[in-house]
């Protein structure tokens, strides 16, 4: 699990960085590819499932 974790957030932060900079290119979308499939191996799967479940729904009752 402590590597598990130390991977995810390893991504995350490369992820972020990425983002920040604004030069998203194919490397930089597989790197975020394999931070969502770490994350949904995680323990924290079913907390992002059901937020982002809740988001959606609360989006869906949103008329434009």
């Amino acid at each position: 699990m402590v590597v598990n974790v130390s991977v995810i957030l390893l991504l995350f932060v490369i992820a972020a960085l990425l983002m920040h900079n604004k030069n998203l290119k194919v490397s930089h979308a597989i790197i975020c590819g394999l931070l969502g499939f770490c994350l949904a191996g995680s323990s924290l799967a079913p907390t992002i499932q059901s937020t982002v479940a809740s988001t959606a729904d609360l989006v869906s009752t949103i008329r434009p």
